[in-house]
């Protein structure tokens, strides 16, 4: 589980490719005490570190992890948001994240207001579904606040949000533009409410649930 806070950047050294399916990332030096099994999250995908030394991690990286998220559009040199997994007595700083991403999400626009950078995303619906404004998301794996939420008719949404400095200056957001390829991540919570809470939203007045078996 991590909290959505980038707590450094890195950079591509090897990306996934048919048949070796790894992924070498870089950092400054003593950044995370990573071990080989610990998760770590790579542009807000949990992956686990399969071989560690000084300055360097290599995940491996399987096919469905390629078909969901945008780890295929990386390039060697590219840098790549990093967060080490949540210690359970640490804060919380963003949101709950679990580093499952849910889709691939587009940059649309991106426009400077006063100190802040605002973005807009274009979700497609399984995201866009959970997204309401002053809701949490996670982009590439960092919690942002969603100003706006713009639903369109085939079901996805257009999505803004407002980035600080220290945001654009320390995450892959500095990278941001029109046609950019994001990792989305929708609040964990409101998928669960979902799941629990369907099964009664679709019940007819009146209907009861089928009888099963009675206990003897």
């Amino acid at each position: 589980m991590f909290g959505g806070i980038v707590s450094e950047l890195g950079h591509v050294l090897e990306v996934p490719a048919p048949g070796s399916r790894r992924l070498l990332v870089g950092h400054p030096p003593g950044w995370a005490r990573l071990e080989i099994g610990d998760s770590v999250a790579v542009n807000g995908c949990c992956l686990t570190a399969v071989a560690v030394s000084p300055g360097t991690f290599a995940t491996e990286v399987m096919p469905e992890t390629m078909r969901r998220t945008a780890l295929g559009s990386l390039e060697v040199g590219a840098p790549v948001n990093l967060e080490a997994a949540l210690a359970l007595q640490g804060a919380v700083g963003g949101h709950l994240v679990s580093g499952h991403v849910d889709a691939v999400g587009e940059v649309r626009d991106r426009w400077e207001e006063g100190n802040a950078v605002g973005i807009r995303l274009l979700a497609p619906a399984e995201v866009a579904r959970y997204c309401v404004p002053q809701g949490s998301i996670a982009v590439d794996g960092c919690s942002l606040t969603l100003v706006s939420v713009a639903d369109q008719a085939d079901g996805s949404a257009l999505l803004e949000v407002s980035l600080i400095p220290h945001t654009v200056k320390n995450t892959v957001a500095s990278r941001y533009r029109c046609g950019f390829r994001v990792n989305l991540e929708a609040d964990l919570i409101a998928k669960l409410v979902e799941r629990l809470t369907a099964p009664h939203l679709i019940r007819q007045v009146g209907d009861r649930p089928a009888e099963g078996p009675r206990c003897r």
